[in-house]
């Protein structure tokens, strides 16, 4: 049984990685990157959202293949980590999130359609995904637990919220997330939750504070600092996740809720 895991800034491959690609994955909603291979003793599915280079922004990121793609080569989970701007003004930056909530209310993809698989009228498989908390608990555990084997102190929940990209948000925009109770923001897990969602795919979030958003502190964050974190949430990505694969892999995760559908 395979894990997927989708990285982005920051991350383009997995160190010590033994496997192919990335590899063309063909599905309904186009083609997929993915590679394929063994890492931290399990069998892996790796997408790299950007893609090495950093070629695809926020906006050109193929949220719907992707995660069709690591469905149909049988991903039983999905870790998935981004690097974010913390809302949250005692946060402190470098510092690792596990998300527990979600704050995505436009529910659309980066070219402006709804965010879902459920396209067609009276489409095989459609229906409402139901749910109180949209991550995966026991996929949250394996991170927790694999971020306290690492040595890597990791904050027990806190709500992401998707923002749309490319550009950043104004203080008034992040003001009004704040409000919300948003503890950081990105620009691409707020579909990637959704259509694991649908799919019944379990899926759990982890987050490195690379910079406070706008309006959050009285000076802005330097760009250079928020670079050199970017560059030091490698490791730290790395190090969770190699400690956490295991556990998901042995977890046999549930997705959270349930899809209630409409064909008999």
């Amino acid at each position: 049984m395979a894990i997927g895991i989708l990285t982005g800034s920051g991350t383009y491959a997995l160190p010590g990685f033994e496997g192919t690609g990335p590899e063309p994955v063909d599905t309904d909603w186009g083609q997929a990157l993915v590679s394929r291979g063994t890492w931290a003793g399990v069998e892996v599915l790796h997408i790299s959202r950007h893609g090495q280079g950093h070629p695809r922004l926020s906006n050109h990121v193929t949220h719907r293949a992707n995660i069709a793609a690591l469905k149909s080569l049988g991903a039983t989970g999905v870790l998935a980590v981004t690097v974010c701007g913390a809302v949250d003004p005692d946060a402190e930056l470098g510092s690792l999130i596990c998300f527990d909530d979600l704050h995505f209310l436009s529910n659309r993809l980066p070219n402006g359609e709804l965010c879902t698989f459920f396209t067609e009228p009276g489409g095989q498989g459609r229906g409402h995904w139901i749910y109180e908390g949209p991550f995966s608990p026991e996929l949250r555990r394996a991170l927790l637990e694999g971020a306290a084997e690492a040595g890597v102190t990791v904050r027990d929940g806190g709500c992401y919220g998707h923002v749309d990209g490319p550009r950043f948000n104004t203080r008034a925009e992040i003001r009004g997330l704040a409000a919300c109770g948003v503890t950081a923001v990105s620009q691409t897990a707020g579909p990637e939750t959704v259509l694991c969602g649908e799919l019944e795919l379990p899926y759990a979030l982890l987050g490195f504070l690379t910079d406070y958003a706008n309006g959050v502190k009285d000076e802005a964050t330097p760009v250079e600092t928020l670079l050199e974190l970017m560059a030091a949430s490698t490791d730290a990505f790395a190090a969770v996740l190699r400690a956490a694969l295991p556990r998901a892999a042995a977890a046999s995760p549930t997705p959270p809720g349930i899809v209630y559908r409409f064909d008999p």
